[in-house]
């Protein structure tokens, strides 16, 4: 099987997704979307699929509430038959300290300014909020009741979907073998299907962008990481918003079948790939969810998986053209937070591509800023 497209988009996740059906939107035609398993079966289908704007930088604010805004009509604008399950029980962001309750401050004041309307509690507050809250060690908490939670597999089915309808061919079970460059040009792309031949690509691979970047020729300064995650049993509504702490490094919230959807970073974890389920990650998560919220001790855990967090020194994405291979663009290096960044992800990268101005100035986030030493640091991430 031979063909011709006049895009690729390889990784069928939340992002490749987004990309296809805003570029069909806007015309596009001769679109294919390449997924090495099935759609959302990477990063995306991994996630803990929580969804905020409270962030500490303009950017990130405006690209969360771009996404955020969508969820809430997505159903509707995706003309899904299912539903995404977007659940806006808020984040409740807990303060470790003075230091990181000034931060919080200077957050909600960003935040506001923008049309997030996050306030600051008192850990008073807070616990009317989440009433089995253990608040000691904490100095405040921040609240924003339109965060929330979504579905992955039903938003990013509903992505591709509407993609479908428009023309999009999704080639799932295909792998990409190799990306064809002459004259510092993209030509085609190598699958185990197939060749396609291609004038455009776009790397949308989450935790194998590093690894299809070089099938171009390309280094980029991203690696893998595994992140894992754990569920309870449903139990009766004992959690109605999302809990995190950045400095705590965890997060915390109940979804809608009545399960506790729990994970935490660690900052030993090798960085090959793997995405095996651990027991000293069960063991640390439990000691730390069971102090913060008591009645947990009695939750039987059901299930626990793992996948892959694509990072960068910076923690944030890279988005945009790559100079020096005419045709080849990057949607890569999301730190965590692809999931929630979807829709924006695929309306600002389809507006690149077709050349237009992009709604939000993304300019930041290119490839080339790391070797400038331009870093784009943002203070609110776990």
């Amino acid at each position: 099987m031979n063909k011709k497209a006049d895009i690729v988009i390889i990784g069928g996740g939340i992002s490749g997704a987004s990309i296809a059906y805003n570029l069909a939107k806007k015309g596009m035609k001769n679109i294919v979307v390449v997924e090495k398993k099935f759609i959302a079966s990477g990063a995306t289908g991994s996630c803990g699929a929580g969804i905020r704007q409270q962030w500490g930088t303009e950017m990130n604010c405006k690209i969360a509430k771009m996404s955020c805004d969508f969820f809430e009509t997505a159903n509707e604008v995706l003309e899904y038959d299912g539903d995404i399950e977007f659940k806006q029980g808020g984040y409740l962001l807990l303060a470790s300290s003075e230091k990181e309750k000034e931060q919080f401050k200077k957050n909600i004041e960003l935040q506001n300014s923008l049309g997030i309307h996050s306030k600051e509690l008192t850990l008073e507050e807070a616990k009317k909020i989440v009433p089995i809250l253990n608040t000691e060690g904490y100095a405040s908490a921040a609240y924003y009741e339109k965060d929330g939670h979504l579905n992955p597999f039903h938003t990013t089915l509903a992505f591709s979907t509407a993609a479908e309808r428009l023309g999009v061919e999704f080639m799932k079970y295909t792998e990409v073998t190799d990306i064809i460059v002459e004259d510092g040009k993209i030509q085609s792309v190598v699958t185990d299907k197939g060749i396609i031949e291609t004038p455009k690509v776009v790397n949308a691979a989450g935790g194998d962008s590093q690894y299809v970047a070089k099938m171009a020729g390309v280094d980029i300064p991203v690696y893998s990481e595994r992140h894992q995650i754990l569920v309870t049993e449903p139990v009766d509504p004992i959690l109605s918003t999302m809990v995190m702490s950045f400095t705590g490094n965890y997060y915390c919230q109940q979804v809608p079948h009545g399960g506790i959807v729990m994970g935490r970073g660690d900052a030993d974890e090798p960085r090959d790939g793997n995405i095996n389920s651990g027991w000293h990650f069960l063991d640390e998560m439990a000691k730390t969810i069971t102090k913060l919220l008591p009645p947990l001790k009695k939750a039987m855990v059901i299930r626990q998986w793992a996948g892959l967090y694509n990072l960068t020194p910076d923690r944030q994405p890279i988005l945009g053209p790559v100079y020096e291979v005419e045709g080849l663009y990057l949607a890569v290096g999301f730190s965590g937070h692809g999931f929630m960044f979807g829709p924006a992800t695929g309306i600002l990268m389809a507006e690149m591509i077709m050349g237009e101005e992009t709604s939000i100035d993304i300019s930041a986030l290119n490839l080339y800023r790391f070797k400038k030493g331009e870093l784009v640091f943002e203070p609110s991430v776990v």
